[in-house]
């Protein structure tokens, strides 16, 4: 048996704003993560756990700067004193795109770090690369369509279909390495990548170019004994309840508000031939509390059509959070009314009454009254999608420029997202 540790999309330095610590001038929200990132390390030397693996994704972006470098080495670097064998697999915020540059984590092959391997390109791992582990891995790290296209110039690609043109050699390569496993060892699968059935967090707001989509039975070979995969925010388990696990252990912290009511993990787990265990391992993070009132909702007085500032504020107090609850938190008040009340409402009480939060983040949207109106004898279904839109800017008064520009993303938005959908 084989006792792993598996983590993914640590991203330390995603939340780089915000509130600073005084004592080490990081970000509050940075400390977050690295805290995070500490619980992990943490329980990787005290569990003796045989292997670590972290399935891509170390900071927001290719470039990190030293700071947020020196404090991901810091931690990465006590698995290598512990003799603890470390895959550290290059995901998609941490490669770059253009063939020849380094990835963010590049120094730990540049220097020869002991015990930890920076996996850049497909790879498979015997025992005598594993301190002599009794475990098998076949790593592959974030692929992009310009390394792909690179690294197969001779092959009659289509096109029209790359997607299922790197899905083909893929499979391919896959197929190649499982003929060099020994049978008798237990296998592991590691990936940075879509995996098709997967369900998304958050992230979408964050991720960098654009999936390319695995097949679950591409993964899901019986070859395997756990599949480590990483990419995708929310944790999950792709074939829960039989064998092998195929894990996505989640970002070690929230990103932002798409993932406020996602729990954090990493998993233990337990490699053996054909009977692979695992455990989900919650990380306490920071709390995020995301409030939305609908102020059209205030029961005014008869014959009144608008209320009054304190009726406002009492509607307010009612429905947000108890300012105790508010401790620490982030926080987001999203707060909907009719345009003309805009005046009546007190940001700084507002303020006030969240000041106990780490971050107040309040969303105004105001309403405004407008009807679009068409020819007698025209109705909106005679319209495409990009002409409703164009008359509505037009409504509201917004300048040609920026109907133009509006016009254009919307396009994008409408014809480009039809288009993912049967990918």
């Amino acid at each position: 048996m084989v006792k792993l540790l598996h983590f993914s999309d640590a991203h330390i330095d995603i939340a780089a704003q915000g509130k600073r610590d005084p004592q080490s001038g990081l970000p509050i929200r940075v400390l977050d993560f690295l805290k995070a990132l500490d619980t992990i390390i943490d329980t990787a030397i005290q569990e003796k756990v045989d292997l670590v693996i972290f399935s891509g994704d170390a900071y927001k972006d290719r470039t990190p700067v030293p700071t947020f470098q020196r404090e991901w080495g810091k931690r990465i670097i006590r698995l290598s004193k512990n003799n603890i064998p470390t895959i550290l697999l290059v995901g998609n915020h941490d490669i770059s795109p253009a063939a020849g540059r380094a990835t963010a984590l590049q120094e730990f092959d540049t220097l020869s770090v002991p015990n930890i391997h920076v996996i850049g390109k497909p790879t498979l791992l015997k025992p005598n690369q594993l301190n002599q582990l009794p475990v098998q891995i076949i790593a592959l790290p974030w692929i992009t369509r310009s390394g792909f296209l690179s690294a197969n110039q001779d092959e009659d690609l289509d096109f029209n279909n790359l997607d299922a043109n790197i899905e083909q050699i893929i499979s391919k390569l896959i197929e190649d390495f499982i003929k060099d496993l020994d049978p008798e060892l237990p296998t592991i699968l590691t990936a940075h990548a879509s995996v098709q059935g997967a369900v998304f967090g958050g992230e979408r707001s964050i991720m960098l170019g654009r999936d390319m989509v695995l097949s679950l039975s591409l993964v899901k070979r019986p070859e395997f004994d756990y599949i480590a995969l990483g990419h995708i925010h929310k944790a999950q388990d792709l074939n829960e309840g039989f064998k092998p696990p195929v894990v996505y252990p989640g970002s070690i912290e929230r990103v932002d508000f798409g993932e406020v009511n996602d729990e954090k993990y990493f998993v233990l787990a337990e490699i053996v031939k054909g009977d692979s265990n695992i455990s989900w391992v919650k990380l306490d993070g920071r709390i995020f509390i995301d409030s939305f009132i609908d102020l059209q909702k205030i029961d005014t007085k008869e014959n009144e059509t608008i209320p009054n500032p304190i009726q406002i504020k009492n509607f307010l107090m009612e429905n947000m959070p108890e300012s105790s609850e508010l401790e620490d938190a982030i926080t987001r008040l999203t707060l909907v009314y009719p345009k003309d009340w805009e005046n009546l409402i007190d940001e700084h009480w507002i303020q006030d009454h969240y000041k106990k939060a780490l971050e107040i983040h309040i969303n105004r949207k105001p309403i405004i009254s407008t009807r679009l109106r068409l020819g007698e004898d025209q109705m909106i279904s005679d319209f495409p999608p990009e002409k409703l839109l164009e008359l509505y800017w037009l409504s509201n008064k917004i300048s040609e420029d920026e109907i133009n520009q509006l016009q254009k993303l919307a396009k994008e938005i409408i014809y480009n997202q039809s288009n993912e959908e049967v990918i």
